[in-house]
């Protein structure tokens, strides 16, 4: 795919990131820079396959305009979805907040957009970002959490993403933690993620102030005295304030934290973990408890290499970014159009 005349500059790539709420859309540069952002609603989660593709289509549309204005073509889409996906087949076998079930969403938006596509997990587009660009830059094994309502992972051994036999590695929050512990959404109890994640930091903080007490008042306030509205941002920013409550409530998360990724680095040996999602958010707060716990449990401790605990550095865009790099090297690893 040739650029407009007159540029001197190679192609960009469109990052998609689909998420339960937001479609967020943007052009990126070889070098990971976002050059613009665009933003739609996402149809509800009972809304047909074709009226979702509908959106990203037109976002991607949207953001072809913006790189013509620039005098710039774009190679390629990368699009990251919440769920299962077989980055091979680039089908979304089963999506959480949406209809996809075995959706061959690869396929059908490449006939839309006549351009090459790239689908894949949000959580691999999101490591893939940190690892290029961000906060794991250079480090060849990495492990990365995005600590959201649940916990995503993705692993990456040698510079290369690991997807697993069936695409599915990374699912590190549903590894069983505490034996007949809390149920969680995906039907089994004791799930790492009902006890370290950004959900978890807003259901505690809903106990603490139904319960009331003088240790809830900066929360109560976040939320205007109604638990219902507490959010995980509402105990970071309470907690950064210096609310005893809110700082308690991130240190037990962290511990948790730490405690489950005894387990992933005891099985992996990374040289970084990187943190992002909303409770990442909470940096010193939320790792330093992260990374005592570790050391206390990891086997073989005081004879072997901690990782390295941080916090991501690309924020929300991560999995836009993410997406986009990878199906721009996806293209130049086909030789050009991508659709072999």
């Amino acid at each position: 795919m040739s650029e407009p005349s007159g540029s001197d500059h190679p192609a960009l790539a469109v990052g998609i990131d689909v998420g339960g709420t937001l479609i967020k859309g943007g052009l990126v540069d070889d070098d990971g820079a976002l050059l613009d952002v665009r933003v739609r609603s996402t149809p509800g989660r009972s809304a047909p396959a074709a009226e979702v593709e509908d959106v990203i289509t037109a976002l991607v549309g949207d953001l072809i305009g913006l790189a013509a204005a620039r005098r710039r073509d774009v190679a390629a889409v990368g699009v990251g979805a919440a769920g299962f996906v077989d980055a091979r087949r680039g089908t979304v076998v089963f999506a959480p907040h949406l209809s996809w079930r075995d959706e061959p969403l690869q396929e059908r938006l490449g006939r839309r957009l006549d351009r090459p596509v790239l689908v894949d997990n949000d959580a691999h587009a999101a490591a893939w970002a940190e690892h290029r660009f961000g906060a794991g830059r250079g480090e060849s094994h990495l492990v990365m959490l995005t600590l959201g309502t649940g916990i995503g992972g993705a692993i990456l051994t040698d510079g290369r993403l690991q997807r697993g036999r069936h695409g599915l590695a990374g699912e590190f929050g549903h590894q069983q933690l505490v034996p007949d512990g809390r149920r969680c959404e995906c039907g089994n109890r004791g799930c790492w993620e009902q006890y370290a994640s950004a959900g978890v930091l807003a259901r505690t903080a809903r106990e603490i102030v139904q319960a009331g007490g003088e240790h809830a008042t900066a929360l109560a306030r976040a939320c205007g005295g109604d638990p219902g509205l507490l959010r995980g941002e509402h105990v970071t920013q309470a907690a950064q304030e210096g609310d005893p409550a809110a700082r308690e409530i991130l240190a037990d998360v962290g511990r948790w934290l730490g405690t489950g990724l005894a387990g992933v680095v005891a099985a992996l040996d990374p040289g970084t973990v990187v943190i992002g999602g909303g409770a990442g958010l909470a940096g010193e707060l939320l790792l330093g408890p992260a990374r005592e716990s570790l050391a206390r449990r990891l086997v073989g401790r005081g004879h072997r290499p901690l990782p390295g605990v941080v916090a991501a550095s690309l924020g929300a865009s991560a999995g836009l970014v993410g997406a986009a790099d990878l199906a721009r090297a996806e293209v130049s690893r086909r030789g050009g159009d991508g659709r072999g």
